[in-house]
């Protein structure tokens, strides 16, 4: 499991954005976001972290490993 800090992310609609914007790089990639705590954890087996990192900044978000 993947651990990122995300700015930004203040919705479910933020939620679903960065959900789907990694899911597009791998389908079967299981995320989770925790709106409170600007978190996104992500298990992918096909993802490297710059991958995760640059899938999710495309979206507009400031995102970090945490």
């Amino acid at each position: 499991m993947q651990v990122f800090n995300v700015q930004g992310m203040t919705c479910g609609h933020c939620a679903k954005a960065v959900t789907r914007a990694v899911q597009e790089q791998d389908a079967a990639a299981q995320v989770e976001i925790d709106l409170a705590g600007k978190q996104v954890r992500v298990q992918s087996a096909a993802l490297a972290a710059e991958q995760i990192l640059a899938a999710i900044r495309e979206e507009g978000y400031q995102a970090e490993v945490a």
